[in-house]
């Protein structure tokens, strides 16, 4: 039985090593989801009928695309865990599942070994996996975003998606050791599942790690609270808060995958460009990223989110045109689209987990953050593989780049529209903002 955490982070050294501890899974954990981005390629020929590639591949991304509906259950669920038991116990359970996932997609048969139900098998893994990740989401921004000192809070909540680029790197970096030192008939044939089965050792290892961290004070002052500011959130507050975080959200989300995840991948399916290249490219660009987000949530913390998300909404608007004109077959074409992409990008993410949390009072922080940000990941980030590689493949990729900059314009608007809280404590925060 998960049992609510009985020590709490109060120091600030105790603050520190407990977040060290989140982002060190949170690495991992991000390793693993995007593993299956990474070696997407293969998956579509082992898990489908290899005689039409381009189904093949579609069907993979439709797989992608459904496991993100489980992400708002999973971030109702686990995010109320966490509400309820602690941050910490809700982390705990999340990185298991996933690890259990990741070793699972290691060992399932193959189309040719299974037929159809290889195609049922991974449909079902990612199920469990969005699931998993739909509760690490609301509940990691969280408790990243309470154990932070409040003037320096999206500074310290940019190491979550430091540690989700050093995962995505890992993931990379592992894809592109292994295509070098492997053979095509051999990352095809079995190369692909090392990957995965590390994953999975990871996990259990991230696991571990987590059960070190401090619970957020935060979240016990708010458990054991008896004032008025214990209540249920009414239909309006919820309403308010899902469609400011749904403007902030959507196009980081899909950003992720368009311009951080997904390009090698894509690049290696549509464009023929050499594996191993690819995703070198991918690798460098996103290390500089790394050095980038801290540099944003300083900035964030400095000029506001408001300033800051505007800056993001015009980038984008005015980015997404370069990014796609500039990737052709050579892998310099990915690095440069890659690096214009990810330095619009960071903008907002650097600052993510923070100004999702400040739009929420900590009774309901984490499974209204979890639930909505999964919703509005499964709506824009699971579909945007499939739309782009679909739409490029007959021919009508201006019509992806027009809804891109639609989802940028979204989070213009929130600029306008969210109550500036750089600075504000947490525990101030109520649905009155």
């Amino acid at each position: 039985m998960l049992l609510p955490s009985t020590n709490v982070a109060q120091t600030l050294a105790e603050r520190r090593r407990s977040l060290r501890a989140t982002a060190i899974g949170n690495a991992l954990e991000w390793f693993d989801w995007t593993l299956y981005t990474t070696f997407s390629a293969y998956l579509a020929l082992q898990f489908f009928d290899p005689s039409d590639p381009t189904s093949a591949l579609l069907s993979t991304f439709a797989i992608f695309a459904v496991g993100f509906l489980m992400r708002p259950l999973g971030g109702w669920f686990f995010g109320w865990l966490g509400d309820r038991r602690g941050r910490k116990v809700a982390m705990i359970a999340t990185m298991l599942l996933l690890a259990f996932t990741s070793v699972a997609i290691a060992v399932t048969p193959s189309y040719e070994a299974i037929g159809v139900w290889a195609s049922v098998l991974l449909l079902f893994w990612r199920l469990l996996q969005g699931l998993a990740y739909g509760g690490e989401t609301g509940v990691a921004y969280t408790y990243a975003a309470e154990l932070a000192p409040p003037d320096k809070r999206a500074f310290w909540s940019s190491s979550i998606f430091v540690s989700v680029m050093i995962g995505v790197m890992a993931a990379t970096g592992l894809a592109a050791v292994l295509t070098s030192v492997l053979s095509t008939e051999d990352m095809e044939a079995w190369g692909w599942r090392v990957g995965f089965a590390i994953g999975g050792v990871l996990g259990i290892y991230a696991m571990i790690l987590r059960r070190s961290a401090g619970e957020s004070d935060v979240f016990e002052k708010a458990r054991t609270a008896t004032g008025p500011e214990v209540r249920s959130l009414t239909r309006r507050d919820i309403l308010r808060m899902s469609a400011r975080i749904i403007m902030i959200a959507a196009f980081a989300q899909v950003g992720f995958y368009i311009w951080v995840a997904f390009p090698p991948a894509f690049a290696i399916a549509t464009k023929g460009m050499d594996p191993q290249g690819a995703y070198i490219a991918g690798l460098l660009a996103q290390a500089i990223a790394v050095f980038w987000l801290p540099i944003c949530g300083i900035m964030a913390d400095k000029f506001g989110r408001k300033r800051m998300l505007a800056i993001y909404g015009v980038g984008v608007v005015l980015a997404v045109v370069p990014v796609s004109m500039i990737l052709g077959s050579q892998p310099w074409t990915l690095f440069v689209s890659l690096l214009v992409g990810l330095l619009v990008w960071c903008l907002c993410s650097s600052m993510f987990p923070a100004i999702l949390s400040e739009q929420v009072p900590t009774f309901a922080r984490a499974r209204t953050v979890g639930m909505v940000s999964s919703v509005s990941a499964a709506l824009f980030g699971g579909t945007a593989p499939y739309l782009n590689t679909w739409l490029s493949s007959i021919g009508l990729e201006w019509i992806f780049h027009i809804y891109l900059m639609g989802l940028g314009a979204l989070a213009l608007i929130a600029a306008f529209v969210i109550k500036e809280t750089k600075g504000v404590p947490l525990d101030e925060i109520g649905t009155s903002r």
